[in-house]
C-alpha cells in the first residue's frame, strides 16, 4: 500500500485503469487508495492459474472453451459463455471455474473499452516483458555507484528496446 500512497502523495489524483495479477489482493489495495480506478485482473494469469488443475488430455479443449469467455464481443456475451464453461467443466475442475466466478467483475473490466485496446488492458504481459528486458540489461552490471546510475541504466535499457 505504501507504493500507492506514495504515488498519491506525489500528486496523482486518479488512475483510470489498472491491470494486476492480483497477488496479495493488490486489486483491493488499489481500490482503497484510488477508489475510482477501474481494476482488471490479468486474464493471461487467470488462464495459467486455471490450467494448473487441468489434465493434459483436457487442456486444449479447456483453453478453447475459456477463449469463448474472454474472446466474447462484450460482457453480456461472455456471461453465458462462462455459464456454458461451468456446465461443462464445473464438476471436474471446480477450483478453476470458481476462480473465474469469484473474480468475474475484475476479469471483465476490459469489456468496457474499445476492442482495439482490450488486449493491452487484459494482460500484464507487456509490462512484464519490459521489466524482464530492463532486468536483463541492468543485471549485467553487478553494482551501481548511486541512484542516478541506476536511473540512467534503466533509461538506456528502455531506449535500446
Amino acid at each position: 500500500m505504501s507504493v500507492l500512497t506514495d504515488i498519491k502523495a506525489r500528486g496523482v489524483e486518479d488512475i483510470l485503469i489498472t491491470c494486476t495479477d492480483n497477488l496479495n489482493s493488490f486489486t483491493d489495495t488499489i481500490r482503497t487508495v484510488f477508489p475510482e480506478a477501474a481494476t482488471q485482473i490479468c486474464v493471461v494469469h487467470q488462464i495459467r492459474n486455471s490450467c494448473r488443475y487441468v489434465t493434459y488430455k483436457d487442456l486444449k479443449e479447456f483453453t478453447k472453451d475459456l477463449k469463448t469467455i474472454y474472446g466474447a464481443v462484450n460482457k453480456d456475451a461472455a456471461a453465458p459463455a462462462l455459464d456454458a464453461f461451468e456446465q461443462k467443466w464445473g464438476k471436474k475442475y471446480q477450483y478453476a471455474v470458481r476462480s473465474w466466478r469469484t473474480n468475474w467483475d475484475d476479469l471483465t473490466t476490459f469489456f468496457d473499452y474499445p476492442m482495439e485496446i482490450r488486449k493491452i488492458i487484459y494482460t500484464t504481459n507487456l509490462i512484464e516483458n519490459l521489466n524482464g528486458k530492463i532486468r536483463k540489461y541492468t543485471k549485467a552490471k553487478l553494482s551501481f555507484p548511486n541512484d542516478d546510475a541506476v536511473k540512467k541504466s534503466v533509461y538506456f535499457a528502455i531506449n535500446k528496446i
